[in-house]
C-alpha cells in the first residue's frame, strides 16, 4: 500500500468524523431551540391568558384574579346573561326567576351547568363543591355571604341590580379577563340604540307607561327600571304619572288608579312563577273595565310583553332582545 493511498483514506476518515460530531451538535441543538422559522411560544401558551394576576375593583372591596377563569359560577340572572355573551359558560348559576329552571332565551346555552337554588339565597355547599376560581355576585343580594363566598374563591360583586346592567356587565367583563370583548358588546349595543332613534324620530314623544301584573299585586314601573333606563337612553318619552311621581322605581296601584297609566303607547308584562297567580292578576285587571276604558286600550295601542325580556331577566342578552321588539313595535 503506497503513501498516497494511506494519505487519501486518513483523509476520508477524518472527514466521516467531523460529519458526525456536526449532526449530534444540530440534533442537541434543534431540542432546545425553536427553529428558524418557528417562533417561540408565548410564556402564557397552553393555559388561558397565563398565571398573571390582576386587582379587580368591586362593590365589596378589591379582589385577586389569577389569569382568565375557567371556572365561573354566577350568583345572578343578569350576571348569567353577561358570561353568555362573553363567550363563557357557567359551571353553576342560580336559577331563571321563571322557566325550569331556565328562561327560554337562554335554556339552549345552560345545558349541563348546575343549578345552585335561587339568586336570593344560592347553596353554598354546592358552589363548594364546584370549586370554581371566580364568583359573580351582587350586593344588593350577597353581602352578608361575601366572606363565605370569596373563602371559597375569588368573589366579584356589583353594587346594584334593577337597570344597572351595564356598569355590571362592565365589572364582570374585567374579572373574566374579557376587557376589550365587553366593551365591544357595549358599544355594539349603543351602536344600536342610535340607529333606533334616527329611525323612530317623531315616535320617540309618544308617551308611555309600564304596568306589571304580579300575584296579588299591581306595579306601574318608572324611570329606575330595566325597561326604563333603556327607555331612557334612547330618549322615549313618559307619561305625567311617571314624570310626576316621587318614586323613580315603581309605584304600586289600585284599580281606581288605572286612569292614571294613560299613555300613547302602554307596555305590560306579568310576573307568573307557575302557580297561576300573576296570571289571575293579569286576566282580573285587563277584564275590568276600568281597563277596557283606557284610551290606549281601546286604540289598540297597549302591548302584552315577555315579562322576562322586559324586566326579569335584566341582562345585555334580554336588553337586545328587547331592542329588537321595539323595532317591531315602532315599526322602524
Amino acid at each position: 500500500m503506497n503513501k498516497r493511498f494511506l494519505t487519501f483514506m486518513v483523509s476520508i476518515l477524518l472527514v466521516g468524523l467531523l460529519a458526525a460530531c456536526g449532526s449530534n451538535n444540530n440534533a442537541n441543538n434543534s431540542a432546545s431551540e425553536p427553529a428558524a422559522n418557528q417562533p417561540a411560544a408565548d410564556a402564557g401558551e397552553g393555559s388561558s391568558g397565563g398565571d398573571a394576576e390582576r386587582v379587580v375593583k368591586h362593590a365589596l372591596g378589591e379582589t385577586i384574579i389569577k389569569g382568565t377563569p375557567q371556572k365561573v359560577v354566577v350568583l345572578t340572572n343578569e350576571g348569567t346573561e353577561a358570561v353568555l355573551a362573553l363567550g363563557v359558560k357557567p359551571v353553576g348559576a342560580v336559577k331563571s326567576w321563571t322557566g325550569d329552571p331556565w328562561y327560554k332565551h337562554i335554556k339552549d346555552k345552560m345545558e349541563g351547568v348546575t343549578v345552585l337554588g335561587e339568586e336570593s339565597q344560592p347553596n353554598i355547599e354546592l358552589i363548594a363543591g364546584l370549586q370554581p376560581d371566580l364568583i359573580i355576585a351582587n350586593k344588593m343580594r350577597h353581602e352578608k355571604i361575601y366572606e363565605q363566598l370569596s373563602a371559597i374563591a375569588p368573589t366579584v360583586e356589583a353594587q346594584d341590580l334593577r337597570g344597572y346592567w351595564k356598569e355590571n356587565f362592565t365589572l364582570y367583563a374585567d374579572a373574566l379577563n374579557k376587557k376589550a370583548e365587553g366593551e365591544k358588546l357595549i358599544a355594539d349595543f349603543d351602536a344600536r340604540i342610535e340607529d333606533f332613534k334616527a329611525k323612530a324620530g317623531s315616535k320617540l314623544n309618544e308617551t308611555v307607561s309600564m304596568v306589571r301584573f304580579m300575584g296579588g299585586k299591581t306595579r306601574v314601573y318608572h324611570t329606575d327600571t330595566f325597561s326604563g333606563i333603556i327607555f331612557d337612553q334612547i330618549g322615549i318619552a313618559r307619561n305625567a304619572m311617571t314624570k310626576n311621581s316621587k318614586e323613580t322605581f315603581v309605584d304600586e296601584i289600585t284599580k281606581e288608579r288605572l286612569p292614571e297609566v294613560e299613555a300613547d303607547r302602554l307596555f305590560y308584562f306579568t310576573y307568573d312563577t307557575g302557580d297561576g297567580k300573576g296570571n289571575a292578576t293579569e286576566q282580573e285587571w285587563t277584564g275590568d273595565p276600568l281597563w277596557k276604558s283606557l284610551k290606549v286600550v281601546q286604540e289598540g295601542r297597549a302591548k302584552r310583553v315577555d315579562d322576562a325580556i322586559w324586566n326579569t331577566a335584566g341582562g345585555i342578552l334580554a336588553a337586545n332582545l328587547m331592542l329588537d321588539e321595539l323595532y317591531q313595535i315602532y315599526e322602524v
